[in-house]
C-alpha cells in the first residue's frame, strides 16, 4: 500500500489506512531523536521483563485468564520492538519515492532503534460530527469517534490490560486464597 492509502473493509467505519507511527500505540510519542531512542529501550526493558514474568507466573500456577492476558501485552510489546528495532533498517520511508517502501535497499530510512512501526487498523465509527460550540476546547470543529489508527500489537496490549481490569477479582481470587491459608496456618503454628 502506498503511504496514507485507505481501503474500506466494512463500510465507513472500518478501513486499513497506512501509516509508520514512530512513537508508542495509537499515536503518542515523545519528543524527538532521543524520545525515539528512550521509547525502543522501554520497549526493549520491558520485553525482557515479560518473558522472565511469564514464566515466573507459568511456575506459580497464576489463572490461566492472567497468563494469557500477560502473554498478549508481552506480544504486543515485542510485535512493535521488532517494528522499532529494524524496520528502519531494513526498509525505505514510505513517505519518500512514491508512498512505497522498499525492503533491502542499500540504506534504509532510520538506523537501529529508530524504525517506525506500521499502524493500519482505523474505525471511524462517526465521522466528521459536529460538535456543540458550548463543549470545551473541541467545541464547534469536527469530531470523529475512534480516531486512532493502530496494529495488531497496539490491539494485544490494549486487549490484554483491559481484561486484566474487567476480570481481576477472577484473576487473582485463587492467589488470594492461598496467601490467607498460608497466614492460618503460619498463626496456628505459632
Amino acid at each position: 500500500m502506498h503511504y496514507h492509502e485507505e481501503r474500506l473493509i466494512l463500510g465507513e467505519w472500518f478501513r486499513l489506512y497506512f501509516i509508520e507511527n514512530e512513537g508508542m500505540a495509537y499515536g503518542w510519542k515523545f519528543g524527538g531523536e532521543w524520545g525515539k531512542i528512550f521509547l525502543t529501550l522501554f520497549r526493549l526493558v520491558a520485553v525482557f521483563f515479560g518473558s522472565w514474568y511469564i514464566k515466573r507466573i507459568i511456575d506459580q500456577g497464576y489463572h490461566k485468564g492472567f497468563i494469557i492476558c500477560a502473554a498478549l501485552i508481552y506480544a504486543g510489546a515485542a510485535g512493535n520492538l521488532i517494528d522499532s528495532l529494524f524496520y528502519g533498517m531494513i526498509f525505505t520511508g514510505s513517505e519518500f519515492g512514491g508512498g512505497v517502501a522498499t525492503i533491502f535497499p542499500e540504506q534504509g530510512y532510520a538506523g537501529f532503534l529508530h524504525g517506525h512501526v506500521v499502524d493500519m487498523l482505523y474505525f471511524p465509527i462517526i465521522r466528521d460530527f459536529p460538535m456543540p460550540n458550548w463543549v470545551p476546547f473541541i467545541g464547534g470543529e469536527p469530531f470523529t469517534f475512534f480516531q486512532p489508527i493502530f496494529n495488531l500489537a497496539d490491539a494485544s496490549i490494549s486487549a490484554g490490560i483491559i481484561t486484566i481490569f474487567i476480570f481481576q477479582k477472577r484473576f487473582f481470587k485463587e492467589k488470594e486464597k492461598e496467601i490467607k491459608e498460608e497466614d492460618i496456618s503460619a498463626i496456628s503454628k505459632g
